[in-house]
């Protein structure tokens, strides 16, 4: 396998989309958004309509990610191809969501797919803006029965929720690791951020909650500010105060916010 980019057999439309749903959103983050819309081989040489799959990415993810190569891997747009070039599947058009400059990218690093008054209203943007958008300009097959999401982490939990709040345009799913018991996955590190942010509060205040609030991200990143920024980010999907900002304990700890 050649560690370099290879020709695809179908065809990876980068389009951008302009949302009112995401005009004015609490963190300014912008409205206009890329998203990328693939096409199996011989989609120009038939007049007939296709199943979609839509791909959400998890955490952090964002839209260049899709063209990361490792050694020996395809990265998933050509992963992909090599699949229906080869018959190994029905054909579909894939869609991969990409929210704001990034798969649900908002300037905490990521959202859960969810209306937030902390982060924006994503899970309205990918339902009532992105699904028409597509169906408008794609033959696609726009019943409920030929449309399915997919995704990873977080986007395992936008797959997973979206049908079951939006059954009228979902019929299947598929949630690889998704995020789910957060009383498991992400309560249990609130103490040990709070505990490694009061050993350092100069430092860590200012990397991840100025980093952040800046749109640039933890200064000095490593896995505890890693842990925080995520905290805070997380938080801010589903504890937003009406001053959108995330009822968190470690924001209490490092800014003294109550």
């Amino acid at each position: 396998m050649l560690p370099w980019s290879a020709p695809l057999a179908g065809r990876l439309d980068e389009l951008v989309i302009d949302s009112a749903l995401l005009q004015g959103n609490p963190l300014g983050d912008p409205a206009r958004r890329p998203l990328w819309v693939y096409v199996l081989p011989g989609y120009e040489d038939t007049g007939r309509r296709f199943p979609s799959v839509y791909v959400l990415q998890g955490y952090t993810g964002h839209v260049a990610m899709w063209r990361n190569r490792s050694p020996y891997r395809q990265p998933f747009p050509e992963t992909a191809d090599a699949v229906f070039a080869a018959g190994e599947t029905p054909p579909v058009v894939v869609v991969v969501v990409v929210v704001v400059v990034v798969d649900a990218w908002t300037t905490y690093g990521g959202s859960q797919f969810v209306d937030s008054p902390g982060t924006g209203r994503y899970h309205s943007y990918l339902c009532d803006k992105v699904v028409p958008f597509v169906d408008a300009r794609y033959r696609t097959l726009p019943q409920r029965e030929h449309r399915a999401i997919s995704g990873k982490s977080s986007g395992g939990f936008g797959a997973m929720i979206t049908p079951m709040l939006r059954p009228d345009l979902f019929g299947a799913l598929a949630s690889h690791a998704g995020d789910a018991l957060y009383e498991l996955c992400y309560l249990a590190q609130f103490g040990k951020a709070v505990r490694y942010c009061a050993t350092c509060v100069t430092t860590t205040a200012t990397s991840v909650h100025g980093g952040l609030t800046s749109g640039q991200g933890p200064r000095s990143p490593s896995p505890q500010t890693g842990s925080c920024s995520k905290l805070l980010g997380v938080s801010a999907c589903f504890s937003a105060r009406e001053d959108v900002h995330p009822r968190v304990a470690v924001r209490s700890a490092l800014w003294g916010a109550a």
